[in-house]
C-alpha cells in the first residue's frame, strides 16, 4: 500500500506541470481577460489664475519690457482709431483697449476703450 500511495504521489509531482501547460494553452476565461485590459488614464490639470487688470492713465511711462509684450495696431482704420501722429504709436494694451504712446519715450497719450 506504501508503494502505491508513493508511485501516485509522484505521479502527481510528475504530470502536474503537463497538466497547466494545457491549461495555459486553452483559450482565456473571461477572468483571465479583465487581467489584460489596459487602460489609458489621461488627467486634465487646471491651473487657477488671478488676472490684475491694470489701469492706464495718461503720462504714464511704459517700461520697454511692457513695451515689447503689446502689439503694435498698424491697420487703425479697422478699429475706428485716428492715424497716429508722427513720432506716436497705437498699441493693443487688452482685448479692448488701445493705447496712444510715443515711440521714444513711451509716455502714454490717449486712451481708447474698445470699439
Amino acid at each position: 500500500m506504501k508503494k502505491l500511495a508513493a508511485v501516485l504521489l509522484s505521479a502527481t509531482f510528475i504530470f502536474s506541470p503537463a497538466a497547466f501547460s494545457s491549461v495555459a494553452n486553452a483559450a482565456p476565461s473571461h477572468h483571465d481577460d479583465r487581467r489584460d485590459d489596459r487602460r489609458v488614464v489621461t488627467k486634465k490639470v487646471i491651473k487657477e489664475r488671478t488676472v490684475v487688470k491694470k489701469r492706464w492713465s495718461r503720462g504714464h511711462r511704459l517700461s520697454p519690457a511692457e513695451r515689447r509684450h503689446m502689439a503694435e495696431v498698424r491697420d487703425y482704420r479697422r478699429y475706428r482709431l485716428s492715424a497716429p501722429p508722427r513720432g506716436y504709436r497705437w498699441v493693443r494694451a487688452d482685448k479692448n483697449e488701445f493705447l496712444l504712446i510715443g515711440i521714444t519715450s513711451g509716455q502714454i497719450s490717449s486712451i481708447i476703450a474698445g470699439r
